[in-house]
């Protein structure tokens, strides 16, 4: 998706550029010479270029630079078939099944559907498919609600359950039954998919494909009384087992299951399969859009057959797109769970996943989340998408928001001898350098520091520009020290590092006497707040990919997690509630963490390094 192309480029500035995709998913404007390439790609700063979204076809305007609005494949469907007069407003929904936690991939097709609503001054719905009581829970239910008010998609009054409507489905069979449209069968599993045929070779009908209606209606309601054992009986569509499509081949609608469901209790034994109650679903909701990921192509003639045949005069239109794959991540329910069970991870939102409620738990934001779908694009082809770029949007969402602060992660004690013993300064410190609207804080300076132990080396390589014997450094906001020694315990290892500072050199003060080529933060060890650190990497093995190839287990980094205890923050961080998210200087940006934190014992995670590699395409 993120291929380049031969498009034309807009040129726009900042603000233009942010009224293309900042703003959620309102039409994109934007000036073109020649139109009728894709993808669109607005040049936005520092020679980085955007792409906005794929899939657009707007007409030729003869190199008038005259605004044109570029419209994606779903905008163009809709557009139609509000001016043909199909459905005379848009109606959309995001209906997941409540049988795990929503991914990244998720995030697309909420965002999706809830902004074309917006786009259109249409209606929003959120439905819970709950047909399936074996995989269901209430915690899910109350998880995937929470993940999508947290992206910013709003239902208002417009929440729903498939299972609100497991009367009016159950009418709908009956009406099929009546019509000669569907029948009871007998075939267990294994037969149905032995008599199904191949891609090359139709399949067969059952021996009870030619029952009566009468005997069919019977049956049926017997099925709902709880007279059959699971896996006994099934009700089949009755359509065509000679089509090229094998979902059109007399799929089942309903099957027996003797089991609690989470909201409707024991009232049913008997359950509509996905396939069958979905187009309903949409059907009684008033859905004019069905707007679905691209595995339900092959789906959508039996998805119309339904509607059609229940006899729904203006059915929902039902339009695929490509999944959001990211490379090297594990979205599969099932592994997740593995990896919980093992304890290899704490939870569905440990922070190495891509669960939405995971990277909330990092330090992701909504409007990264949305910035990253909109790069993405919407397109009829599937591919994948570097994880790094959803680290860039972070990057690019947090960088002129966040106030940056000293933290030292692996402290090593400081000493300046001829500082005075007990003198301190409150140093005054920009938060934001890059945002004045930030405001500014004080620091408190004195003899003794903190400063990273990888910023001290009794031997430096070449072109090493940190603290070592003889050389000077910045501490950063403050003053130069030039290191004069160091002590060690009865192992070697370094304890402390002596320096002598210089008045005269101190920040703000005009001083330029001579240069420095380092500078490190520090921070000062009486008024220090400990906390622990959580370092993230891929919790993939990278180099073995994704899965085990043996047996399909995951192929976990040993090292995707880094534990830094010890750690020592400026004060000003004492007081950090969870969610809230700093720069700690020449580290990255962290998130405190809103399940072990607590108020006398921070927890942070590190959302984000500062920098990366990855460069959106030119």
């Amino acid at each position: 998706m993120l291929s380049r192309a031969s498009a034309p480029v807009a040129h726009l500035d900042r603000a233009q550029a942010s009224d293309a995709w900042c703003g959620g998913f309102e039409s994109r404007r934007v000036h073109f010479c020649k139109q009728y390439y894709v993808p669109v790609i607005l040049r936005i700063r520092d020679d980085r270029s955007f792409i906005i979204w794929e899939g657009i076809s707007v007409a030729d305007n003869d190199n008038s630079g005259r605004e044109m609005e570029s419209r994606n494949f779903i905008e163009q469907f809709i557009d139609k078939d509000l001016e043909d007069g199909v459905y005379k407003e848009v109606c959309t929904r995001f209906p997941p099944e409540p049988n795990g936690y929503l991914h990244i991939g998720h995030a697309k097709s909420i965002l999706l559907n809830y902004g074309l609503a917006q786009e259109y001054h249409g209606t929003f719905h959120m439905r819970f498919d709950d047909t399936n009581p074996t995989k269901e829970k209430e915690e899910y239910v109350d998880s995937i609600q929470e993940d999508i008010r947290w992206l910013g998609a709003d239902w208002g009054s417009h929440l729903y359950f498939a299972s609100d409507y497991f009367d009016g489905m159950y009418e709908c069979a009956l009406k099929l039954i009546r019509r000669g449209k569907a029948f009871v069968c007998d075939l267990t599993a294994d037969q149905i998919r032995e008599y199904r045929g191949t891609l090359t070779e139709p399949g067969r009908e059952s021996p009870y494909r030619g029952r009566s209606i009468e005997e069919n209606l019977d049956l049926f309601e017997r099925m709902r009384s709880g007279e059959f054992e699971d896996g006994a009986k099934v009700l089949r569509a009755k359509i065509d087992m000679a089509s090229p499509n094998i979902n059109m081949r007399d799929p089942v609608i309903y099957r027996i299951a003797h089991m609690t469901h989470h909201r409707t209790g024991d009232k049913w034994c008997i359950y509509p399969m996905y396939d069958f109650a979905h187009p309903l679903e949409d059907a009684f909701e008033g859905i004019t859009h069905s707007i679905c990921t691209l595995e339900f192509e092959d789906h959508r003639p039996l998805y119309d057959w339904v509607v059609r045949e229940c006899g729904f005069e203006t059915p929902p239109r039902q339009i695929e797109f490509a999944k959001l794959y990211l490379t090297n991540v594990v979205t599969g329910k099932r592994y997740i769970k593995k990896l919980v069970e093992d304890k290899i991870v704490d939870g569905w939102d440990d922070p190495r996943l891509v669960s939405i409620a995971a990277l909330r738990r990092r330090g992701f934001t909504p409007e990264s989340i949305r910035m990253f779908m909109e790069l993405c694009g919407i397109s009829k082809s599937n591919s994948s998408v570097d994880y790094a770029m959803l680290e860039y949007c972070i990057r690019e969402d947090l960088k002129l928001k966040k106030p940056r602060m000293m933290a030292v992660l692996d402290p090593l004690k400081l000493i300046i001898d001829n500082y005075p013993e007990g003198q301190k300064e409150d140093l005054p410190v920009v938060n934001n350098v890059e945002n004045e609207e930030l405001g500014s804080r004080t620091v408190p300076f004195c003899r003794e520091l903190f400063i990273e132990r990888d910023d001290f080396m009794e031997e430096p390589p070449r072109k090493y520009f940190r603290l070592y014997p003889g050389n000077e450094v910045r501490l950063m906001h403050a003053y130069f020290v030039k290191c004069t020694g160091y002590d060690k315990d009865a192992d070697g290892n370094v304890t402390a590092v002596h320096c002598t500072y210089d008045p005269e050199t101190k920040c703000g003060s005009g001083f330029e006497g001579r240069k420095v080529k380092g500078t490190i933060h520090w921070v000062s060890a009486p008024w220090a707040v400990p906390a622990e650190v959580h370092l993230y990497e891929n919790i993939v093995d990278e180099e073995k990919g994704v899965y085990n190839d043996e047996d399909g287990s995951v192929n976990v980094n040993p090292n995707s997690l880094t534990v830094c205890r010890g750690c020592m923050l400026e004060p000003a961080l004492a007081g950090a509630k969870p969610y809230d998210s700093f720069q700690f200087v020449r580290q990255g940006y962290f998130n405190v963490d809103c399940r072990d934190s607590k108020e006398n014992a921070l927890v942070f995670n590190r959302i984000v390094s500062l920098k990366s590699s990855y460069k959106l395409p030119k």
